[in-house]
């Protein structure tokens, strides 16, 4: 009798285990020790949007290594949506064979002959938001897909996800990543609708602060039912957003805009200068193989790079703003420092700043510029120039819509 007893409650305990889903096996954890500085790479929407295909990756690849990107630190080339087919009777994706003739592994192989990684698109709902087959349903089908390919950079998409909630969304493809087995990084894509910056660290490695950027400084193009964001509208749209950054785990708000023809060369500055103070992915959006040297000067700026890559992975906060000028500062790893004076207006604006009479103080990070005790260097991040120390005020006439960047190191 307690033989029979003990197996009847030894089977009710099972059958209790069972009925409770997937969960002992699931793994909703991104891959760890990826993007431990924020991603750089290369995206094809900006430019090119659905028109994508082999021959324009496999110049982009190539592009990347002569003009000097990949050794400025640029890593991914990411294609954005487009490139899918149809899913065979099996549900399993094929790439546009007109479009990618050759398959995707074979380009992942090429890409990664160059030293660089692969990046691809897809979204969480029916389908993409240009209307090819989207991921739902088939997350464990896709990952696999993706994982025997190479690929290394999934951005995560939004469109035509009715009734889903994002969190559980973006879980189930990282659940579908860590089964596959294959390290990707995973690029929450879902607008910052549903507060991804709260749940988004632990499930992937970069989530989107807000809409799409628009190719223009300081705009707001509505298209009805949504609208896309000029840089300095994104710019503002960080606030209160920071304490959620680090390594590992960035704030995105979208890609660059540099190059593609509508900025000026100092909206270009600006635009590179604050995505490297919020510590954002630097994921150019322009056509690599047609760049003029100034846009290769401005992508390619090491100073600029380093403050967005710096190890402390501490995202750059607004230190004060007035009348269309901003000045922000950013903490870097072995006491630096870097500063940024944004003039957002459409006129010059005469800067006069005492370091001594400024308190500038991260309360969030616990990190504090020393200016009445310690005396530092300070260096143009644009120019590579001396620009004095922290002595003496720093005086300097900055552009309408452009900035003038500082790195501060102890002298």
């Amino acid at each position: 009798m307690k033989l029979r007893f003990f197996l009847l409650i030894t089977m009710l305990a099972s059958t209790a285990a069972f009925g409770q889903g997937n969960n002992y096996v699931q793994n909703y954890k991104k891959y760890d020790g990826l993007a431990l500085t924020p991603p750089m790479g290369w995206n094809s929407w900006n430019k090119f949007a659905c028109n994508v295909d082999e021959k324009l990756i496999r110049e982009t690849a190539d592009a990347m290594l002569s003009s000097g990107m990949k050794q400025a630190g640029y890593t991914y080339i990411n294609i954005d949506d487009c490139w899918h087919g149809e899913r065979d009777s099996l549900g399993f994706i094929h790439p546009d064979l007109k479009r990618f003739p050759s398959g995707m592994k074979a380009l992942a192989d090429y890409i990664h002959s160059k030293g660089l990684k692969l990046g691809l698109y897809s979204d969480a709902g029916s389908q993409t938001c240009g209307g090819r087959p989207g991921s739902r349903g088939f997350e464990f089908q896709d990952a696999l897909t993706y994982a025997g390919w190479g690929v290394d950079y999934l951005k995560y998409d939004w469109c035509n996800t009715e009734g889903l909630k994002a969190e559980g969304a973006y879980k189930t493809i990282t659940a579908a990543l860590r089964k596959a087995g294959r390290p990707m990084v995973l690029s929450i894509c879902e607008w910052g609708t549903d507060k991804p910056w709260i749940w988004g660290p632990a499930v992937g490695h970069l989530w989107r602060t807000s809409g799409d950027i628009f190719n223009c400084f300081d705009c707001i193009e509505d298209h009805g039912t949504w609208k896309s964001w000029g840089v300095m509208q994104i710019l503002d749209k960080q606030d209160g957003l920071r304490e959620y950054a680090g390594p590992g785990h960035w704030n995105d708000p979208d890609m660059l805009e540099i190059g593609n023809g509508k900025l000026t060369a100092g909206e270009d500055r600006a635009h590179f200068s604050m995505w490297a103070m919020l510590a954002a992915p630097l994921i150019a959006g322009n056509d690599l193989r047609n760049m003029n040297q100034e846009t290769k000067q401005v992508l390619t700026n090491k100073k600029i790079i380093s403050i967005n890559q710096d190890s402390l992975g501490i995202q750059g906060f607004r230190y004060s703003k007035a009348n269309g000028f901003e000045i922000w500062f950013k903490p870097l790893s072995n006491g630096k420092w870097a500063v940024s004076f944004l003039n957002r207006s459409s006129e010059v604006k005469k800067l006069d700043f005492d370091w001594k009479k400024e308190k500038v103080k991260d309360d969030i990070f616990n990190k504090q510029l020393n200016t009445n005790t310690v005396v530092y260097k300070i260096e143009n991040a644009w120019t590579g120039k001396s620009s004095g120390t922290t002595k003496n005020s720093i005086k300097a006439d900055v552009p309408a819509h452009d900035v003038l960047t500082l790195i501060l190191e102890e002298s």
